[in-house]
């Protein structure tokens, strides 16, 4: 199996609750829009349902030789995960790790990563009161004692935001409520992946085949 690329760019996070629409339907949306790395989260589903998730996503990065990464140790049949600051330490042995990480001795604790997030960059409304934000400042701070390449992350929404990130020393960003929460989700990861340059659009994702469930009495 080829080991996935380190992402940068626009990385989406999922989040169900918060999207606007069926959540498979606007990851494929940001996906027409530019996105090719996926963290999916949604850790209070089971690991079942989680799973047949992981695999509905799955179908429709691949179409465009996107990966998904999947927050937490385990990788849901995948090679790639993203890890929270307090643990697991060492990292499983999968093909991608990325860690989440907030400050200086969080960065220090590092050893087989590829990369990591650096939150909260700017105040979020998916984590109202966590921080203090860090600030492009801040961010630019953690970049240079960073051993892996860093995504900005919190509060990112506009196309300004991204660039000062890219400034800061970010090799991209990981947005969640700009694109769950919006009425196209394409437009506005467009938007975002603009920002970087658009990645070459070989392929738009088709729609990922569903089996239907069929009900007693219909």
């Amino acid at each position: 199996m080829t080991r996935p690329a380190a992402p940068h760019g626009v990385v989406l996070l999922t989040d169900r609750l918060a999207a606007r629409g069926d959540l498979v339907e606007v990851v494929a949306g940001a996906v027409r829009g530019g996105v090719r790395w996926v963290v999916l989260r949604e850790r209070d589903l089971p690991r079942t349902e989680r799973g047949a998730l992981a695999v509905d996503l799955r179908a429709v990065l691949t179409q465009v030789d996107g990966t998904l990464i999947v927050a937490g140790p385990d990788p849901l049949d995948g090679d790639a995960v993203h890890l929270p600051a307090a643990g697991p330490y060492p990292p499983p042995a999968v093909g991608l790790v990325g860690r989440s990480c907030h400050d200086a001795a969080e960065l220090a604790r590092l050893s087989t990563e590829d990369y990591v997030t650096l939150s909260p960059v700017w105040p979020t409304r998916s984590k109202p009161g966590y921080g203090p934000p860090l600030c492009p400042g801040g961010l630019r701070d953690l970049v240079r004692l960073s051993p892996v390449p860093v995504l900005g992350l919190g509060g990112i929404e506009t196309p300004e935001q991204v660039t000062a990130c890219v400034e800061a020393g970010a090799v991209g960003v990981a947005v969640l409520g700009a694109v769950m929460r919006a009425a196209d989700p394409t437009a506005v990861a467009a938007a975002l992946t603009d920002a970087f340059g658009r990645p070459p659009a070989s392929a738009a994702p088709r729609a990922t085949p569903r089996t239907p469930i069929i009900q007693e009495g219909t």
